[in-house]
């Protein structure tokens, strides 16, 4: 079995991003997070909701 790395996981408040977008963190669970989206440039051309959840493997932190 492969060693899994350790996920740092963000914190309310901090900008992440994730498949080419960024949010801001809104609540943090025990494998991922609550995102409002809005503030991405492209929230309008997505046509998607206002939040979105994304597991802590699959973004990056921006911004603390």
């Amino acid at each position: 079995m492969d060693e899994e790395t350790e996920v740092v996981a963000a914190q309310v408040g901090n900008i992440i991003e994730f498949q080419g977008m960024k949010g801001r963190v809104e609540k943090v669970n025990d494998n991922s997070v609550i995102v409002d989206i809005t503030m991405d440039k492209n929230f309008d051309e997505h046509e998607m909701f206002e939040k979105t959840v994304v597991n802590h493997k699959r973004y990056t932190i921006v911004e603390e």
